[in-house]
């Protein structure tokens, strides 16, 4: 499926742009704040072509994509308005209750823009250091300068970015909180420092302090900035706005900054940084077999932003930080599981995306895996976690520690070079190659397994009509749900539908509004509306069934709901009855597309060549 075609699905199934506050996106989710999360049809945009699951987590709708979610993302904004949504001011309505849900949100819409960049840089500045380590280029060469400055100025001017984020969640204005950040590291300000000068404002003794890759002060800033914005705006005549309330901002910012905020951040940095290496140095080995064993599970609910600005805050406060190699282990323990499911599995298609997802959980990035592979099949999940937990503990044991903030993974293996390093070299190994061993000792239930069990029976069909697939090739054979006339799925007046962007299928025109059920299986979908019903069949085919084209608009008349989701419903049932006469004559199209929503799981979806057909009559064979 195309990203245009994928973008379209999932803001649709959002609730619509209207239903969206706010979108941002990390290294392989998108996360919505939305204003009704009712109105998101979960189960539906789950089963997407595309989309690996979707989490509900600290208030965001979190659609889980993978590698690819930049592009489907920036496709999203090209072509809808979404960009505003931030500084819209409406942030509140799709906000978490609780107080973890707010603290969770607001640190993941800080920190999460900055990944890539933090990913970027770390890896460069931990190869850096491997390089010099190795002999292979010297700090005095201007390569080595260039090369350096490209790494460490993403963590120098760390509070510049953190002001742009902060402000577009704080939606203060993000070019103020840019030059209040640029304060912070001026050079002037930071000769004064390291000359241990001595300056006041207006009188008031100023505490200097190094603000360079620092994280808390910055945030408080443009948290207060936020505030004083809108006091002046409320205050200050529109014909003057737009140049005084920036002045003014600086002008009040910027010295409290200096008196206050940084002052304050710093106490609470090393606030963090000693509580953290005091609960560290209790016991690093349990300190370690907790953040191995439940690491991946912290990803899924996302509260592991919670830790990343503790996890930065060591690095730029003690120079090193004891969790980060405890995360790699985690990682590369998933990534383990990952080959493990590979070797073990023997199904084709669960292979091919334990291979992709492994690699990619290699370098970092574990959600595809653990959605699509480790989770789905639990055992692994669980397996990965055990082995996440002991290599873990040994890197505790050992004192290990990274160097430099980045995503752990094989290629920043070099930033956990120094003390240390032999311990988290082996953990590392021992969580990667025990998660596969457990996999393969253990097992799981393998797809094929479940798989093997006989097509739905579908006894009332003429097997005669049915198309010809191979002995050897297993099929599920879909009855029809109306009598009607058959349509080309390309002459549907809707353009979701007809470009097969939505999956493959057929048209039925129905003569009568008695919809029926198409297979053996449960009911996944309901739309209120009534003109729309999600099914999956007993072997895994899901199909999508939608009365007529644009009838969402009715708003319900005109139909009669006969179940609901989660009933189990056999071939034949009722599933809804329809009045075909008046939704034409309130000038709806009642054209019904039968959609096999999950076809790019198949080999093929093969069509009737009938012109018509009665409810049970042969209509589809999807090619297992």
């Amino acid at each position: 499926m195309s990203n245009q075609d994928l973008s379209k699905q999932i803001i649709h199934y959002v609730g619509g742009e209207s239903n969206v506050v706010s979108l941002v996106h990390c290294a392989t989710r998108l996360r919505f704040k939305l204003k009704d999360q009712a109105k998101a049809n979960k189960a539906v945009l789950e089963k997407t072509p595309g989309v690996i699951t979707v989490v509900e987590s600290a208030g965001q709708f979190q659609v889980v994509i993978g590698n690819n979610v930049d592009q489907v993302y920036k496709q999203i904004m090209k072509e809808t308005n979404l960009e505003d949504t931030e500084k819209s001011g409406n942030d509140k309505e799709g906000s978490s209750s609780t107080i973890l849900g707010k603290a969770i949100d607001l640190i993941s819409g800080i920190f999460s823009p900055l990944l890539g960049a933090f990913a970027g840089a770390g890896l460069l500045k931990g190869l850096l250091a491997l390089f010099v380590g190795l002999g292979w280029m010297d700090v005095a060469t201007g390569t080595y300068m260039i090369l350096n400055a490209a790494a460490d100025s993403t963590f120098y001017f760390l509070p510049i970015l953190l002001g742009f984020t902060s402000a577009r969640k704080f939606q203060a204005n993000p070019f103020v909180a840019v030059a209040v950040a640029g304060a912070l590291v001026y050079p002037t300000m930071i000769a004064a420092f390291n000359d241990g000068a001595q300056i006041a404002f207006i009188g008031i003794p100023v505490t200097l302090a190094s603000y360079t890759s620092s994280v808390i002060p910055i945030i408080l800033a443009v948290w207060i900035q936020s505030y004083v914005e809108k006091f002046l705006r409320s205050i200050i005549h529109e014909s003057v706005r737009n140049i005084l309330v920036p002045m003014l901002a600086l002008v009040i910012i910027v010295p409290l900054t200096f008196l206050v905020f940084g002052p304050v951040g710093n106490t609470i940095s090393q606030a963090l940084a000693s509580s953290y290496t005091w609960a560290y140095n209790l016991s690093p080995i349990i300190a370690g077999v907790i953040v191995g064993a439940f690491w991946q599970v912290f990803v899924i609910f996302g509260v592991h932003w919670g830790l990343v600005p503790i996890m930065l805050n060591n690095v730029t406060t003690l120079g090193y930080d004891t969790m980060l190699p405890m995360v790699g282990a985690a990682v590369l323990a998933q990534a383990g599981a990952g080959l493990g499911v590979l070797l073990k599995s023997r199904n084709e298609q669960t292979k091919a995306l334990a291979g992709s997802s492994s690699i990619a959980g290699i370098f970092g990035i574990t959600e595809p895996l653990i959605y699509g592979i480790t989770l789905k099949f639990k055992k692994p999940f669980i397996y990965a976690c055990i082995a996440g937990a002991v290599g873990s503990a040994i890197i505790g044991a050992g004192g290990g520690a990274g160097y430099e903030f980045a995503v752990p993974s094989l290629l920043t293996i070099p930033t956990f070079i120094g003390p240390g390093f032999t311990a988290t070299m082996i953990g590392l190994v021992v969580a990667f190659v025990l998660a596969a061993l457990l996999v393969l000792i253990l097992g799981f239930k393998d797809e094929v397994e479940a798989s093997s069990k006989a097509p739905s029976d579908s006894a009332s069909v003429n097997e005669s009509a049915v198309p010809a697939v191979g002995s050897l090739i297993e099929k599920e054979v879909i009855v029809s749900p109306l009598e009607g006339k058959i349509m080309p799925l390309e002459q549907l007046p809707d353009e979701a539908f007809a470009s097969g962007a939505m999956g493959k299928g057929v048209v039925i025109e129905p003569l009568i509004g008695r919809l029926t059920s198409p297979v053996n299986g449960t009911v996944t979908t309901v739309f209120p509306t009534g003109h729309a019903i999600g099914i999956m069949s007993d072997a895994g085919v899901e199909l999508l069934i939608h009365v007529g084209v644009n009838t969402v608009k009715l708003k319900g008349q005109f139909f009669d709901k006969k179940v609901k989701e989660g009933d189990r419903v056999k071939q034949g049932d009722v599933l809804l009855q329809f009045d075909v006469e008046q939704i034409r004559a309130a000038g709806f199209v009642t054209a019904t597309p039968i959609i096999v929503t999950n076809s790019a799981s198949y080999l093929d979806v093969l069509k009737t060549e009938n012109a018509e057909v009665k409810q049970g009559d042969y209509l589809l064979t999807v090619v297992i």
